[in-house]
């Protein structure tokens, strides 16, 4: 069983939980019993309240005892007894039902509606008589004083078979293409029938002439409402007999008084999706309307929401049973969805236990892992400072975040921030007696935030009509609109207008020349020093207008120029953060060379600490040398050759057999030119100290050594 809670209205899914297949023999389901929680804790309320495939309909028998349900594949009907909770017999048919009736009190006397236009009867012992209608069926009702059945479907009649007699009887003529559903007052016996162009015929079985035609699809549009095609008719119901429901193939539901044709409550779904089932709670005053992915419950009076319901399946059929809190929905899957909502009403006899049972778990509910736990993001740990407890017992990680206790949540806040709840009480207190200021007489003066952008828009506002077309101005003022209003209230939402993008777009979005800047500070200034004085600042020149038209024709050319003014900034910063550089180097390698200067600065150095400063746009000094390589790639070759031959990187020759010869240089750093010029210095004032060797001359002796060109041989 699964409890859900919506507008405070528990829900109760009975039919939550697994099913066994029923190829299993009964000792694998006993064993399958015993082993699985999730089996043991279920609810069978009534046993294989299932279809093999699909539900495509339901229905309650007027003594409460029987239910019944239409499904496939292959098609079939079952009856389940409630006095018993389980299955009392399965019928299968020969093709797929469309719409099916009890027309007794229990389950002996059957009608069903087959697709391919043949008409069944069933009675106790099983099939008793079928016939075939003219054209393809969609929907019948039956008439109980005159033993009639109401066929309608792909045509504009609708076929008569008299019961009693055996026959068919006169058809009804309709102006209509086709009819969808179709309708019979239980109190005076007045015949609907919704059509496929929007309308509802209503019918008087004893006069046999129409005497009413509605045209809902003209009344389901409003405001509110984006219909793509044309409303038809998709369901239809009466309440009492005065009132009655009308549902639309575009998701629509008008509440009708038979008195008027105009509806007194149109309530949308906002999911486009034809209505399938509509049944009244007179009760509580509630609407049950179900498309294909959702049941809702409202008021029909006001259409205020009081609850909903949306299943995994989509929903073919709704059936609640009369005088109790509990419905059954047919389903496009194999399990029958049964549901428990004790605020419409207790349970039924043949189930009282379910009662007792749900006073039992409301007044134990079981709390869940969201109730005790608040769920942070990393950003959030950083302010509160637990980073340290990221892998730790007190964090759980959960998608992009952590779960973490309530309670040390709390601790933690106020530790950080004692006086958050003082700030929040008084931004409380200020909102108040704005809301009590704002009752008041209004008087035409700039908010607090975004002061420039309002007098922008004040100044459009006030524009002639002419002039708001030939602008193209034609969108609603932004001090007007209450989705935008935070804007003018919230300083998060303050324009930074010394950012870069500002600077960019400015021409495109703002508007502002000089007088306007002139206008802006003389307003706030007299703000400042008279609150009371501001509704003499109203009425704006117009001289401005055509000022504002030649900024909107010259607004590229102010963007080149802004482009061109921050390249400039960032060039010079660049160019002044690579003189400090190189000077700082320079020191660095003076006070290297002279250590006597070193050691007499040291002790300065160590007892004066010393401070330094970031320029303004250093720390995006990278990021414009990752846009400049980018900006490198998508140039061609012969664009990068010559600009490299320019700088001297790149030698470009003709080679002796005709062909091209490039030699590259490879561009050395700042680092390295530096280095490369002190060790040419180092070299030169080396040479200039050194003592020269040129004074001594080596004299190399003959091979005589002096005493003539040969040496004498030794005599013996």
């Amino acid at each position: 069983m699964q409890v859900s809670s919506v507008n405070n209205v528990k829900i109760y899914n009975l039919s939550h939980g697994k099913s066994l297949p029923e190829w299993l023999s009964d000792r694998k389901k006993r064993d399958l019993q015993k082993k699985d929680v999730e089996i043991q804790r279920r609810i069978e309320l009534i046993q294989d309240f299932e279809m093999p495939t699909v539900s495509t309909s339901i229905r309650v028998s007027r003594d409460g005892q029987y239910i019944l349900a239409t499904g496939t594949y292959k098609p079939r009907v079952r009856c389940y007894d409630t006095y018993q909770l389980s299955l009392k017999f399965e019928r299968c048919l020969e093709s797929d039902v469309v719409a099916f009736d009890i027309l007794s009190e229990d389950y002996s006397k059957l009608v069903f509606l087959h697709i391919d236009r043949y008409v069944q009867f069933h009675s106790q012992h099983g099939y008793y008589y079928k016939t075939r209608i003219p054209k393809f069926g969609r929907d019948f009702s039956y008439h109980y004083p005159s033993c009639e059945l109401y066929f309608v479907g792909a045509s504009s009649e609708v076929v008569r078979l008299n019961l009693e007699q055996g026959r068919f009887l006169n058809s009804l003529q309709t102006d209509a293409v086709e009819i969808n559903v179709c309708d019979i007052n239980p109190v005076h016996q007045l015949f609907a029938a919704g059509t496929l162009e929007g309308k509802v015929d209503c019918w008087d079985p004893r006069v046999r002439n129409r005497v009413g035609v509605l045209d809902c699809a003209l009344s389901s549009i409003t405001d509110g409402t984006e219909v793509e095609g044309l409303p038809s008719i998709s369901a239809l119901k009466f309440n009492g007999s005065l009132g009655m429901a009308v549902g639309t193939s575009t998701g629509q539901v008008l509440v009708y008084d038979l008195r008027s044709s105009h509806p007194l409550l149109v309530k949308d779904h906002y999911y486009g999706l034809p209505i399938k089932s509509l049944h009244f709670h007179n009760q509580l005053d509630l609407v049950l309307s179900a498309d294909s992915k959702i049941l809702k419950m409202w008021n029909k009076d006001n259409g205020k929401v009081f609850s909903f319901i949306e299943p995994h399946a989509g929903i073919n059929d709704v059936c609640l049973y009369p005088g109790s809190g509990m419905l059954f929905t047919a389903n496009e899957d194999p399990k029958m969805n049964t549901f428990y909502i004790p605020a419409l009403g207790p349970a039924p006899r043949w189930c009282s236990f379910l009662d007792s049972l749900t006073e039992e778990l409301e007044e134990n509910p079981e709390s869940t892992i969201y109730d005790d736990y608040k769920f942070v993001t990393r950003k959030d740990l950083e302010n509160l400072g637990l980073v340290h407890l990221i892998g730790s017992p007190l964090l759980r990680a959960y998608m992009h975040g952590f779960f973490m206790d309530i309670r040390l949540y709390h601790k933690v806040k106020t530790m950080v921030n004692p006086f958050a709840y003082e700030e929040y009480r008084k931004d409380k207190i200020r909102q108040k007696i704005e809301e009590s200021r704002a009752q008041r007489v209004q008087l035409k003066k700039l908010p607090k935030v975004n002061k420039a952008l309002a007098m922008k828009l004040m100044e459009e506002s006030e524009l002639p009509i002419k002039k708001k077309k030939k602008k193209g101005n034609d969108t609603a003022n932004l001090l007007t609109d209450d989705r935008f209003k935070v804007m003018f209230e919230n300083p998060d939402y303050q324009v930074d207008e010394q950012s870069e993008e500002f600077r960019l777009l400015n021409p495109i979005v703002s508007d502002m020349d000089k007088k306007r800047r002139q206008k802006l500070s003389q307003l706030v200034e007299q703000e400042e020093q008279q609150d009371e004085e501001e509704e003499e600042e109203e009425g704006r020149g117009s001289s401005d207008d055509e000022d504002s038209s030649d900024d909107e024709k010259s607004w590229v050319q102010e963007v080149r120029e802004q482009r061109r003014l921050l390249r400039a900034e960032g060039h010079e910063r660049v160019i002044t953060q690579r003189k400090e550089r190189k000077q700082q180097d320079r020191e660095t390698s003076l006070q290297s060379f002279d250590p006597v200067r070193k050691q007499q600065e040291e002790p300065q150095n160590q007892s004066q600490p010393r401070f330094y400063q970031i320029k303004a746009g250093e720390e995006f000094r990278s990021f414009g040398d990752v846009v400049n390589k980018k900006k490198m790639q998508k140039t061609s070759l012969e664009e990068r050759l010559q600009r490299d031959e320019r700088s001297g990187m790149v030698n470009l020759s003709d080679a002796a057999v005709g062909s091209k010869q490039l030699t590259f240089s490879l561009k050395k750093t700042e680092q390295q030119q530096f280095r490369q010029h002190a060790e040419r210095e180092h070299y030169e004032e080396r040479r200039k100290i050194r003592r020269s060797a040129e004074h001594l001359h080596s004299h190399r002796r003959g091979r005589g050594g002096g005493r003539g060109r040969g040496r004498g041989r030794r005599p013996y």
